[in-house]
């Protein structure tokens, strides 16, 4: 009889033990996903390499641009740095990261990019550290924005050098604009005043 019933406990007890031991198909459910759900969640590299999470923008409008320093839109610096004097008691920024992917417009070294746009354009936006912004070496930032599941309106392989995307106090990508459309054009400052003014 005694048998019959230790016989009958130890595989309660085990059956026991294991599930207390294995998370339940419902906790496994709710564990959070690692991948950002805005442009806020992502942390990137100044100039200097120094890491800096996007969040701290939280609350202001950006504009981030891709940039080169011997492109025929390389110009466009003297404009986004006018636009962002313009606008940065408002809460704006120009996020703007070199990248070589096009027509190799950008080889230099970040020191080099950092003396380029300081010396030639006067630039005091923030300047991130060069990355890949198409291809299979893409930046994740640069993946979420051109991504389809991540940004359905506006998704899509970055053209060329100075591809804008406009992104809202939330981090929400709001708009994309053409490198040949100029950040002091009338479409791009009406859109970022109107970002702007929401709250």
């Amino acid at each position: 009889m005694l048998d019959r019933i230790a016989s009958l406990v130890a595989p309660a007890a085990a059956a026991a033990l294991l599930t207390a031991a294995l998370p339940s198909f419902s906790s496994l459910a709710q564990t959070p996903s690692k991948e950002p759900a805005s442009v806020l969640g992502f942390t990137v590299k100044d100039i200097d390499g120094k890491d800096v999470p996007l969040s701290k923008f939280k609350g202001k409008v950006c504009l981030i641009v891709n940039t080169a320093s011997q492109c025929g839109y390389t110009p466009q610096y003297a404009q986004l740095e006018a636009i962002y004097e313009k606008y940065k008691d408002q809460g704006f920024e120009v996020l703007a990261f070199p990248a070589n992917e096009f027509g190799t417009q950008e080889p230099g070294t970040n020191e080099q990019i950092k003396q380029f746009c300081s010396a030639k354009y006067k630039v005091s936006f923030p300047l991130f550290s060069k990355i890949v912004v198409k291809g299979k070496e893409i930046h994740p930032l640069y993946a979420f924005l051109t991504g389809h599941a991540t940004d359905p309106k506006f998704s899509g392989d970055i053209p060329w050098n100075f591809t804008k995307f406009l992104v809202d106090r939330k981090g929400e990508v709001i708009g994309r604009f053409l490198p040949k459309d100029k950040p002091d054009s009338p479409e791009l400052t009406a859109a970022i005043e109107k970002s702007l003014s929401e709250k």
